[in-house]
């Protein structure tokens, strides 16, 4: 069962209660706050809450997870939805009929092979993750058909290749984790940096998502408006504003980035022209 928080939603100006259920269309941003994240355990040790609900066109899910130390979760299985885990604290495991991944850095992915393989959650001490649940759409299992990462699918972070950005600081250090085309309309990587980070001109055709990990104590800006953000945070940026993801002198900004093509059926992966608009 999904336990439904108290927690509010920070959009521009306003503030938007998760209870209330209906989320208005925001402005700039929204942002969950980790220690207003409820969380209710039940009888196995496993507490379970979805963020930000209603503040997308609900073609993806994310939740926040929380399992104590001990405990194991079989999850549900999805024959036509893609599942990812981003494994943000604590120690553990995931197994599958593959063999076991152990967690034991601070993030690790997985992404199981949809209801193809079963697979269980075992925590050695007190973990959370964010669990994404993404529908397919027929222009996904076309690509999907044409090519994909194999399932299931796990990556600590130490496995991912390191990348540079001009829209980063010189010092700061950025993973892939999973490319365009690889796996649906979803691509996700990391940033990690002390005292800089990210400054990008906002992008027309993705929506992002950001999971702040680690000691992050930084300010996060959209369209020129600033909140502070640490971790266990999760926030969600609207495809279009510009944005920044930056630390203070001293202090650390690392997050998960996720983000999701909007651009529906075609090739979405197109680079504009300068001054070019997006359509549709």
């Amino acid at each position: 069962m999904i336990a439904v928080s108290e927690l509010s939603f920070k959009r521009g100006e306003g503030v938007i209660n998760q209870c209330d259920r209906e989320v208005k269309q925001m402005d700039k941003f929204y942002i969950a706050r980790a220690d207003e994240i409820e969380k209710i355990y039940d009888e196995k040790g496993f507490a379970i809450t979805e963020l930000l609900e209603g503040s997308h066109d609900g073609s993806i899910h994310n939740y926040k997870g929380f399992l104590k130390a001990g405990s194991e979760i079989r999850p549900e299985l999805f024959p036509d939805k893609i599942v990812i885990y981003m494994f943000g604290k604590g120690r553990g495991y995931v197994a599958d009929q593959n063999g076991v991944n152990d967690i034991v850095e601070e993030v690790s992915f997985y992404f199981p092979d949809f209801d193809k393989n079963p697979y269980k959650i075992h925590a050695f001490e007190d973990m959370e993750f964010i669990k994404s649940v993404v529908n397919m759409e027929d222009y996904d299992w076309d690509d999907y058909q044409s090519s994909h990462v194999r399932l299931p699918y796990f990556r600590p972070l130490s496995k991912c290749p390191r990348y540079d950005q001009d829209c980063k600081g010189a010092h700061t250090t950025s993973w892939h984790v999973l490319n365009p085309k690889q796996l649906g309309h979803v691509i996700l990587g990391v940033v990690r940096a002390v005292g800089e980070g990210t400054d990008e001109k906002g992008h027309p055709a993705v929506h992002q998502w950001n999971y702040c990990l680690g000691n992050s104590d930084f300010d996060l800006t959209v369209d020129g408006e600033t909140t502070r953000t640490q971790a266990g945070d999760w926030s969600f940026i609207p495809a279009g504003p510009d944005h920044s993801l930056i630390a203070q002198p001293g202090k650390e900004v690392f997050y998960v980035w996720y983000e999701q093509y909007t651009r529906g059926a075609g090739d979405y992966i197109v680079k504009l022209a300068k001054d070019e608009k997006e359509q549709g």
